[in-house]
């Protein structure tokens, strides 16, 4: 080899080389960025028997869910940190303005008491449900087998953070106008007892405990998430308009709109899971464990949902339809 063959630069990072066009933005700043995946046996390239490198070695690199090269996996919108802070000031810039002009519209005082009692109950408390999902996200973020796995996880938490902070923003408003309903006092007692929270809370505290990273994506993205859309956001916002609360609908329109994405990287990445070996029946058989659960869930809070009464049969049906379209 000759001293110009070796010093003959590249035309961009070497993992990107092999392609006869210019990696676009997304490529660049997105793949190949786990340095903890090049030696399996240490992957943090230090003792390879201490603490977090057992971890990972138990619940990333040895899991049953396999695939020859998880860093071909692409977010099918290509989101960058640079896209997502521009996609997302817009979102928050709209439900800003949802909150402002409701506000002068008085649109709380306007709100029947039983109706206010509903939101004291069954929404207030939704944002330890929302922080749940945020955890599981983080999780999946830190043991993704590949960096674009792991940046769609860290959109997906930090979507669920906006959630829970405009959750926890209605509450205050809805403090002010009903200081005796328990807004911003009661909420941990009802997550902790009330029947209709107890469905959710079983499955969501099982699902944090699913190490493995793809039975916890399966749990997590498959089968929770699915579950809280249909239910907390779709089913809710739907009883929210039939009592005069077209605030709560349109905050919830705006959050499934979140939600439509991470369907779309989940969806993606089963699919690329699917074409290798036996993934198909393994995923099948996670889904089949965490479904009951999540089944219970819907049914019991829709038990609590006033005003709508197809509410659980729509939701369950709805979560097996986006199932059903990964041919799952």
């Amino acid at each position: 080899m000759t001293q110009a063959e070796v010093l003959k630069p590249l035309k961009t990072w070497s993992h990107l080389a092999g392609r006869r066009r210019k990696p676009s933005e997304y490529e660049i700043v997105s793949t190949n960025l786990h340095f903890s995946t090049d030696n399996p046996d240490a992957p943090f390239e230090l003792d390879p028997n201490f603490p977090m490198a057992r971890w990972y070695k138990a619940h990333r690199n040895a899991s049953p869910l396999v695939h020859p090269d998880w860093n071909a996996f692409r977010d099918p919108d290509e989101i960058v940190y640079r896209t997502y802070n521009m996609l997302q000031d817009g979102q928050e810039t709209y439900v800003l303005g949802l909150l402002n002009q409701f506000s002068e519209r008085g649109h709380d005082s306007m709100l029947e008491r039983p109706w206010a009692a509903t939101l004291a109950r069954l929404y207030s408390p939704a944002r330890y449900l929302f922080h749940t999902l945020q955890m599981g996200s983080a999780y999946l973020t830190q043991m993704a087998p590949a960096s674009t796995i792991s940046n769609c996880a860290a959109y997906q938490a930090a979507d669920s953070l906006r959630w829970l902070s405009h959750t926890a923003y209605r509450t205050r408003e809805l403090s002010l106008t009903f200081p005796d309903l328990g807004f911003g006092v009661n909420e941990r007692s009802l997550w902790e007892q009330h029947p209709a929270w107890q469905g959710w809370r079983r499955l969501v505290e099982q699902a944090l405990v699913a190490w493995d990273w793809a039975e916890a994506f399966v749990a997590m993205s498959l089968v929770v998430r699915p579950a809280v859309e249909e239910t907390v956001l779709r089913g809710l916002g739907a009883a929210a308009r039939h009592n005069n609360d077209t605030l709560l609908g349109m905050l919830t329109d705006a959050q499934l709109q979140d939600a439509e994405r991470h369907r779309r990287w989940a969806g993606a990445l089963v699919k690329m899971a699917q074409g290798e070996g036996d993934n198909g029946a393994l995923i099948a058989r996670w889904i089949a464990r965490w479904e009951p659960l999540a089944d219970a869930a819907i049914d019991a809070y829709c038990a609590a949902l006033p005003d709508a009464p197809n509410a659980a049969a729509d939701a369950k049906a709805a979560t097996r339809k986006f199932r059903g379209s990964l041919g799952l």
